[in-house]
């Protein structure tokens, strides 16, 4: 059970309901997390507009939702396990085996794999990579625009883990529990 209120749609602030019904518009449903982070509407404008500006980068929606299941494995938090996966697999189109690689910064793609690699690294050093971490990265031909990209996906994915895990949101995704935790 949630730590935290989760609020319906209609019981939201009046201010997060037009950025709920954008979210509805967009996915169909409105995820807990949203409803959750509609709690405060500068919140949910500030994560909206910068998942959406990320969205328009130049990381692919499977790059960058590997990325997301990389995060969440390696902060435990079930709700975005739960939720990545669940679009990975059927809005990015990612496979099963892949899915269940990118939770362990893997893949059988090299290019990814460099990509997974790091996108963990910046995490666990909290952002403090050695050169060496850049190098290999740069290797795998991403361009500075695309390290700054994987590090605010990383942020941005490290954002909604905390308020899930603080929260311990009710999951509305069918439900991935982290390995460490499992």
């Amino acid at each position: 059970m949630s730590r935290l209120s989760i609020p319906t749609v209609d019981q939201s602030l009046a201010a997060s309901k037009p950025l709920l019904a954008a979210v509805q518009q967009q996915l169909g449903v409105v995820p807990n997390l949203m409803k959750l982070v509609g709690h405060s509407p500068a919140a949910l404008e500030g994560y909206l507009a910068l998942n959406g500006a990320l969205a328009k980068g130049k990381l692919s929606v499977q790059l960058r939702e590997r990325i997301a299941l990389t995060v969440a494995e390696y902060n435990a938090c079930d709700y975005c396990l739960s939720a990545h996966a669940y679009l990975a697999t059927n809005v990015a189109k990612v496979s099963a085996a892949e899915v269940d690689a990118a939770r362990d910064a893997r893949s059988d793609d090299a290019r990814t794999a460099a990509a997974l690699k790091f996108a963990r690294r910046v995490a666990e050093s909290r952002g403090r990579v050695s050169d060496a971490d850049l190098a290999t990265l740069r290797a795998a031909d991403f361009d500075e625009a695309s390290v700054i990209e994987i590090v605010l996906n990383v942020a941005l994915n490290v954002l909604t883990n905390y308020v899930n895990n603080v929260a311990s949101t009710d999951i509305d995704f069918p439900v991935v529990t982290a390995k460490a935790t499992a």
